[in-house]
């Protein structure tokens, strides 16, 4: 069994061969199930679904507690459904988490509270870090990242702090998505 890293958690990785939209919805009632364990109801629960699930797609969650906007996105594996997947299952781990005590209310909201824009964000923060649109692979960014914050640090003769800030704040933003 192929396992992979997640948040800091070790999930075994799942593949849909058959029943996709069936799956997803179980997915989709599992996401569901494990935040009525923290007290919302349906109405503050906002899961997105493909009509295929099988297309290869990003699977997001989106809810709302305590007046915040919570998200979460995952869009690694070439299917809907397997990315949903991972989604409910990391939900799932936090929500548990949380309700022993292993985690607190505040760890909680700082890993989930996204804005309203966060695609956008994600999308300008590879252009500024010049990587392609679709690129996932954290190593690439990471090198990226480096040879553009060294080029631009304040203490180098052509620095920019506002070019460096701007890159920093990029590779905050695609390393809170992809790890």
């Amino acid at each position: 069994m192929v396992t992979i890293t997640v948040k800091g958690h070790e999930l075994t990785a799942f593949t849909v061969k058959d029943s996709f939209n069936r799956r997803a919805t179980l997915f989709r009632n599992n996401i569901i199930e494990s935040l009525h364990k923290i007290g919302l109801n349906d109405d503050h629960v906002d899961v997105p679904m493909e009509p295929f699930a099988m297309k290869k797609a990003p699977a997001s969650a989106v809810w709302f507690l305590q007046g915040r906007r919570f998200y979460y996105s995952y869009n690694m594996f070439n299917k809907f459904v397997e990315n949903l997947y991972v989604v409910s299952k990391i939900i799932e781990l936090e929500v548990n988490a949380l309700l022993e005590g292993k985690k607190t209310m505040e760890q909680f909201i700082a890993d989930f509270t996204e804005d309203r824009d966060v695609e956008e964000q994600r999308k300008e923060a590879r252009e500024i870090l010049g990587v392609s649109e679709d690129t996932k692979d954290m190593n690439v960014i990471n090198k990226q990242y480096k040879i553009l914050a060294k080029e631009f640090h304040p203490d180098m003769p052509q620095g920019n702090p506002e070019k460096f800030k701007a890159i920093n704040n990029a590779h905050k933003t695609l390393k809170r998505e992809l790890e």
